[in-house]
């Protein structure tokens, strides 16, 4: 299973090159999973329901199913945050699982670049990140040290990531 980070500061255009990313690599033969970081608590479920109410009462973890699909929710309570590696092994195998966030981690990383919302540029990660391999921005950031995309060339970027990651020779049949 191949990593892929996407990084970028908020509001970059992370979550936008995921969803166009997905479908690119599932039409070259891919299985893809992505694990989303969420900087804030989020719940999943709603006052009210039956899930939530098992949570509220002390669940330590409740799976919820449908013949659609399943979720497991685990209550972190006070257990320090989720590593990484510990939440990309509770994956079913997949050929490439892309990672929305996890910035400061080591592992292979497009970063996503865009003014932020004063105007001003952001700073580049890929200037002080070896594991920043792409970096996709249609701003004018001079010279950097990873292979530079704009948002329109998502096939030379899917073209790039082939060989870049190993999946060409890898791929779920």
């Amino acid at each position: 299973m191949k990593i892929l980070g996407i990084v970028g500061w908020k509001n970059s255009g992370k979550t936008t090159l995921v969803s166009r990313l997905l479908p690119a690599l599932a039409a070259q033969g891919f299985g893809v999973s992505t694990l989303k970081h969420a900087h804030h608590e989020f719940d999943v479920d709603q006052p009210g329901k039956d899930s939530y109410i098992h949570r509220q009462a002390g669940a330590h973890e409740v799976l919820i199913t449908s013949a659609r699909r399943w979720v497991l929710m685990h209550e972190a309570r006070d257990e320090p945050e989720a590593e990484l590696g510990h939440l990309l092994r509770r994956l079913s195998p997949v050929d490439v699982v892309l990672v929305e966030g996890f910035k400061r981690h080591s592992h292979p990383k497009i970063e996503v670049h865009r003014r932020n919302g004063t105007g001003e540029p952001a700073p580049l990660l890929c200037r002080d990140d070896p594991d920043v391999i792409a970096l996709v921005t249609d701003e004018e950031v001079g010279e950097v040290p990873v292979p530079k995309f704009r948002s329109d060339e998502l096939d030379r970027l899917v073209a790039f990531l082939l060989p870049a990651l190993r999946l060409a020779q890898e791929a779920s049949p």
